[in-house]
């Protein structure tokens, strides 16, 4: 075992322990800043998100988008050129599309509640 082996086999472990200690060190300095300020932590744990299958839904329709946009331009543009940084680089620009739409649709419903609100 060579030393490059021996240091992922030592930071990797590592790595998530301390990732897995820093969640639970942030969670529960959260919840002791909601306690100081009277609030209740297992409210806001539970609240609902409306819009959270929206943005999943129209984050994964990007990104399928972006996919198949990806397998088309190699398959009949680049003729079965390999190219990795194309295919992520569509699954971004496809997801990131997907979330900005999902704004968008947020922004239009939020706009339209407050309208019948006045």
């Amino acid at each position: 075992m060579n030393a490059t082996e021996m240091l992922t086999a030592i930071s990797i472990p590592l790595g998530f322990f301390a990732m897995v200690f820093g969640l639970v060190y942030l969670k529960s300095r959260e919840n002791m800043a909601m306690i100081e300020r009277g609030m209740n932590p297992k409210e806001f744990a539970n609240r609902p998100a409306p819009y959270r299958n929206l943005k999943n839904g129209l984050l994964l329709l990007g990104a399928g988008i972006g996919l198949a946009l990806a397998y088309f331009i190699t398959q009949y543009v680049l003729h079965d050129e390999e190219n990795p940084a194309l295919w992520f680089a569509f699954i971004g620009i496809g997801g990131g599309l997907g979330l900005i739409s999902s704004y968008r649709i947020e922004k239009r419903e939020l706009l339209d509640k407050t309208q019948q609100d006045i």
